[in-house]
């Protein structure tokens, strides 16, 4: 089997597949340890933002270098989960992380998605990280029809600034990707769910098999 690196995460956004692919991902091989989101980490912050109105707290009152920084605590705590030997499997990584406080940024202050980029970026700064194989799940490489094909499966409307969010989000995942923030990208369009995982896995450096054991 190739080596694989500390962490693996998936990135793209809601509804793209990531969970379903993170759950295959773990069965196929004792080696990868699913670490989950970062509010699973560092439940204290996250739980009290929640306890009043989330939205409000996320798209209002917060700061960005609150945010971002939150984010970033908690990645830092899943991170350091991590068990010797075995490859960490991340619900969002350190460049997806960075693209939903982008994204917040524009709605929230009125910046472009590349002056909300340089603003997180800088929060940021260069914090010490493991290597991580960053997969970027599109359901398309047009930013429009992304958001269409990912509203389309959610099981109500989305209401309020949220619409305006996720558009926001997958213009700045588009930008992140001319800037070769991830590893690899997996246009989804098209292809079935056995497809996606079969380029995931190929990404990943695991053998295409079907029997379930990496050689």
């Amino acid at each position: 089997m190739a080596q694989v690196p500390d962490f693996v995460s998936l990135n793209g956004p809601d509804n793209v597949g990531k969970t379903t692919h993170l759950v295959r991902l773990a069965g196929r091989w004792d080696g990868f340890q699913p670490l989950g989101a970062v509010h699973e980490h560092d439940p204290e912050p996250w739980a009290r933002v929640a306890a009043g109105d989330y939205a409000r707290w996320w798209f209002e009152t917060s700061t960005t270098v609150e945010l971002t920084e939150m984010l970033l605590a908690g990645h830092a705590k899943r991170a350091a989960a991590r068990e010797a030997g075995r490859t960490g499997l991340l619900d969002r990584g350190l460049p997806m992380l960075l693209a939903v406080a982008t994204a917040t940024c524009v709605v929230k202050d009125g910046l472009t998605v590349g002056e909300a980029f340089k603003t997180v970026t800088g929060i940021a700064g260069s914090r010490a990280t493991a290597p991580e194989t960053a997969i970027l799940l599109l359901p398309s490489l047009d930013a429009e029809r992304s958001y269409a094909i990912t509203s389309a499966r959610e099981d109500r409307p989305w209401t309020g600034v949220y619409p305006a969010y996720q558009k926001t989000l997958h213009a700045v995942l588009l930008h992140q990707v001319d800037h070769g923030a991830y590893t690899a990208v997996v246009d989804c369009e098209g292809l079935s769910l056995d497809d996606v995982h079969a380029d995931v896995l190929g990404h990943v450096g695991l053998p295409r098999l079907t029997d379930g054991s990496p050689r």
